[in-house]
């Protein structure tokens, strides 16, 4: 099988690709990607999102190595095991980021991702409901709304913050990010906008592009310095496709490191470790992983308007026909439906911490099984973390989970900012405009109350926000896995366009930033073909 392009993964990257490449119907593009198809009807009804978050039928269930900063535990790494990857099973709230997180990728020496650079790719993708205008996008695939469910405890959050001396703030994907909002959200008529909806499904009727499903890639084939084709298989069968122009990873920060390695890229020493041959030596590869790491902090609620109550019985079932005839509700609602971005120290340019706020509680956060009585969330994260950790493969089987290790909290920084923002989320439950619905703080309680208590809680309790990105990082330094046109350094004819190429982790929810990437990176592969320019 030969193809100008193979493009090894279908998630939030790699359905943007198949779409834009195929634009050209002279070239032909295989799509592999190891997970289903989208059938599974929780996918797409937005609240089904806690349905999928522990599903092995739709999530690779990854687990980080136990680690000292966070009580030695196993911490859940939720993955889309399905085509749309991650953006198949997130809680679709779109989010770009500072614009000082791509002028930062700038300065470090990734010239042409400037936020002047990538604004033009984030509209492109775009179909803002509110409207275009200089920041944001209209016409594009990937639907962007409002959110029509207004429960009265997250107007009283937006009221609660302001009279704490948060700004008012009309877009947090405007100029200027700090304020508390109603999410923006991934969604289309009522229904979950993944990318495989929104940019793999309308080329599939094209004949250049072949997609292949339950397509677990072993390694890339490489001839000498160059990436020649990909070895996969399906349902056992081991099979190879050969590319004529690029082999372009897009597995995401924790596959593409592993597949790499796996193929005799990365450092040497481990790649002999894992009986194999050393194809080339590139020290980045699987370092500099990046996370927001999120702390849950919940109160009981006094007045039964959350959504632990709707989430029950005779209400629940008006839910979901009020769904069923108008797409509208309880079902329609992302992982957040407020969001604030707050600067915990007066000095800071820009916001270091974002708040998920919900009013729903969980006693089991990873199953997503809600309290039995009325509960409201606030959860903080550090936007921009100074602790960094890396994603290897263990062992040489491409069907093995690789070893991740996050090592959250281990930067001095991480854990004074992470203490910070749990007291500003104090901050504003106590204001007044909360003071009708806030009841007990039941985690971590009030009794917790010193410095040391409260990171003690934040180390045992808290969690990936599931934004892993930096293991192939782009730049110039000797870390550096990919050039500022995501080309593999060393290799040609062998990209990777994902979450992974983030030399620093932006400020925010990343499925919106990876998506721009792609689009950019369409563009750039592209341009290539047009003047005949070999990766190298």
């Amino acid at each position: 099988m030969d193809y100008d392009y193979i493009i090894v993964g279908g998630g939030s990257a790699g359905c943007v690709l198949a779409n834009r490449l195929t634009e050209d119907a002279r070239v032909t593009v295989l799509l592999l990607e190891a997970g289903g198809r989208d059938s599974n009807p929780w996918i797409h009804v937005p609240v089904g999102y806690v349905r999928t978050l522990d599903n092995p039928n739709v999530n690779w269930r990854f687990y980080s190595e136990p680690e000292e900063t966070t009580g030695n535990r196993p911490i859940p790494i939720p993955r889309g095991k399905v085509i749309g990857g991650s953006s198949s099973i997130n809680g679709m709230l779109y989010v770009r980021g500072q614009r000082q997180d791509y002028d930062m990728w700038a300065q470090l020496g990734c010239r042409g991702w400037s936020f002047e650079d990538v604004l033009p790719y984030f509209k492109k993708s775009e179909d803002c409901e509110r409207g275009g205008s200089d920041l944001r996008g209209t016409g594009g695939p990937l639907r962007v709304s409002e959110l029509t469910m207004r429960n009265p405890v997250c107007n009283a959050f937006v009221a609660a913050a302001q009279q704490i001396g948060l700004p008012g703030n009309d877009d947090y994907n405007g100029w200027d990010q700090e304020g508390i909002f109603h999410s923006q959200v991934t969604l289309r008529d009522g229904r979950r906008a993944s990318t495989a909806r929104a940019f793999l499904k309308p080329a599939m009727k094209r004949p250049n592009l072949r997609v292949e499903l339950g397509a677990h890639t072993r390694r890339v084939l490489t001839e000498g310095r160059r990436a020649t084709g990909v070895e996969y298989q399906v349902r056992g069968a081991v099979k190879t496709a050969r590319a004529g122009r690029e082999v372009i990873l897009a597995a995401g920060a924790i596959g593409s490191p592993q597949i790499l390695e796996l193929s005799g890229i990365g450092q040497s020493e481990r790649v002999k470790q894992l009986g194999l041959d050393v194809v080339h030596d590139l020290p980045g590869v699987g370092e500099n992983l990046q996370d927001h790491y999120i702390i849950r902090m919940q109160w009981k609620a006094t007045q039964r308007v959350t959504f632990n109550e709707l989430s029950r019985g005779l209400p629940l079932m008006r839910e979901v026909v009020r769904y069923a005839l108008f797409r509208k509700g309880l079902l329609t609602l992302p992982a957040a439906s407020v969001v604030a971005f707050v600067r915990t120290r007066p000095e800071l340019e820009s916001p270091d911490v974002q708040y998920h706020i919900t009013p729903a509680s969980f006693a089991d956060p990873v199953k997503r099984i809600l309290d039995s009585f009325p509960g409201i969330s606030c959860a903080p994260c550090q936007l921009r973390p100074e602790s960094r950790g890396s994603v290897h493969a263990k062992i040489a089987d491409p069907l093995a989970a690789p070893a991740i290790r996050p090592n959250f909290l281990s930067d001095p920084l991480d854990q004074q900012t992470t203490v910070a923002g749990m007291r500003w989320a104090r901050k504003i439950l106590h204001a007044p405009a909360l003071d009708a619905y806030r009841g007990e703080e039941v985690r971590p309680g009030a009794d917790i109350q010193t410095d040391n208590e409260l990171l003690h809680y934040a180390r045992t309790t808290g969690a990936t926000v599931y934004h892993p990105v930096g293991t192939c990082k782009m730049g110039t330094d000797p870390m550096a896995v990919v050039d500022n046109e995501l080309r593999v350094r060393g290799i040609a004819g062998l990209r990777v366009v994902d979450a992974s190429i983030m030399p620093r982790l932006v400020s925010g929810n990343t499925n919106a930033p990876t998506i721009m990437i792609a689009e950019k990176a369409a563009d750039m592969i592209k341009a290539a073909a047009r003047a005949g320019v070999a990766v190298a």
